[in-house]
């Protein structure tokens, strides 16, 4: 049976607090979400693939340049969710 990757839970808050860091310069922040988002989303979907990475990339997209929503921690919820799903599984699986 194949192990499939999870993505380090470190890495995971990490990013979702680069992804908060535009908050510490009002202004120039959310123009600095114009660059980040396709970065953050191109990482996402590198990090998680399959459909999770699918659909969170794109949601990280739209969440990191819509101003206000930087704070809901995307990666971190993509790694619970895998966590969870993967959990399921092994116990499906026994």
């Amino acid at each position: 049976m194949e192990k499939k990757y999870t993505p380090s839970l470190w890495i995971c808050i990490l990013m979702d607090l680069i992804g908060c860091a535009s908050y510490t310069v009002p202004v120039l922040g959310e123009v600095s979400d114009l660059i980040w988002a396709p970065i953050s989303a191109f990482i996402f979907y590198r990090m998680f693939g399959g459909s999770i990475g699918t659909f969170g990339s794109a949601f990280n997209f739209i969440e990191e340049l819509f101003p206000g929503t930087d704070f809901i921690p995307t990666f971190t919820i993509a790694w619970v969710v895998k966590r969870i799903w993967a959990s399921r599984r092994a116990v499906s699986m026994e």
